[in-house]
């Protein structure tokens, strides 16, 4: 677990400075980009774990202890982000004892719930989990249909150039992130099953957390911002199905 969080919380977030730093990007998509790093790890990383049969408790305490850090690194990163890309006179103030309500508000407390509820209500839980399979996507899917509508104001064909110019590096950062949590875990010699949950884990972050600190009048209030992780909500379950396959695939070539 301290690996993966150190990958995570560290090694990630001075990725996604580097891949700001040279893309070449208007200073709000830069910001984008080191807004997504900030995000912890969410539902879709427990799932994607369990589909390929990883380390899903790992995974589940990685996402649980991670959100309660970001209430500290997300204003901390963004903030550096913020100071990195947005010239002096431009600066976006990033409302620090408000984002750390609203963070714990959106990660923590719904995490805290769903321990309880799973621990103390277990049949409950039960019950839930199945329609949840189906509303928790269609709120993600509400999310990024907001969020899109809320980044196109303005000219459609610029807009959309913003997209494809986004895109590459919004994939760069993603593969780079499942890339840095497999290898740390190889490296370290850890089975399959972490090598999976570490490239998960570090890989794909909450796009739908994202795209609300940068879109909501709560935090940054700065739809434009949101690009970055738009593109990247739409790519990563797939990307992160295929490097996972890869590595299943790898194991057995090698066994």
């Amino acid at each position: 677990m301290i690996l993966g969080l150190i990958c995570q919380m560290i090694l990630l977030p001075l990725l996604a400075f580097f891949i700001a730093s040279v893309s070449g990007l208007p200073p709000e998509l830069k910001t984008g980009i080191i807004i997504i790093a900030a995000s912890p790890g969410g539902a879709t990383s427990n799932l994607i774990t369990y589909l390929l049969r990883g380390n899903v408790a790992l995974s589940i305490s990685m996402t649980a202890v991670n959100s309660i850090m970001t209430l500290v690194s997300v204003p901390l990163i963004i903030y550096l982000g913020l100071q990195a890309f947005m010239g002096e006179g431009e600066v976006i103030r990033l409302p620090v004892l408000n984002t750390i309500l609203n963070v714990f508000l959106v990660t923590v407390l719904p995490t805290s719930l769903g321990v309880f509820t799973k621990y103390r209500f277990p049949i409950v839980a039960r019950k839930l989990e199945k329609p949840g399979r189906y509303i928790l996507p269609s709120i993600y899917a509400v999310i990024f249909l907001i969020a899109m509508l809320g980044t196109r104001r303005g000219d459609p064909m610029m807009v959309s150039a913003l997209y494809m110019k986004t895109a590459p590096y919004a994939f760069i950062l993603n593969i780079l992130g499942m890339l840095a949590g497999y290898g740390a875990a190889k490296w370290l010699r850890y089975g399959r099953k972490t090598q999976i949950t570490l490239s998960v884990e570090v890989g794909i972050q909450n796009s739908a957390l994202a795209i609300t600190i940068a879109s909501s009048a709560l935090f940054l209030n700065e739809p434009m911002m949101a690009i970055p992780a738009v593109i990247y909500g739409f790519f990563t379950f797939f990307s992160a199905i295929a490097f996972g396959l890869i590595i299943n695939r790898s194991s057995r070539i090698n066994i």
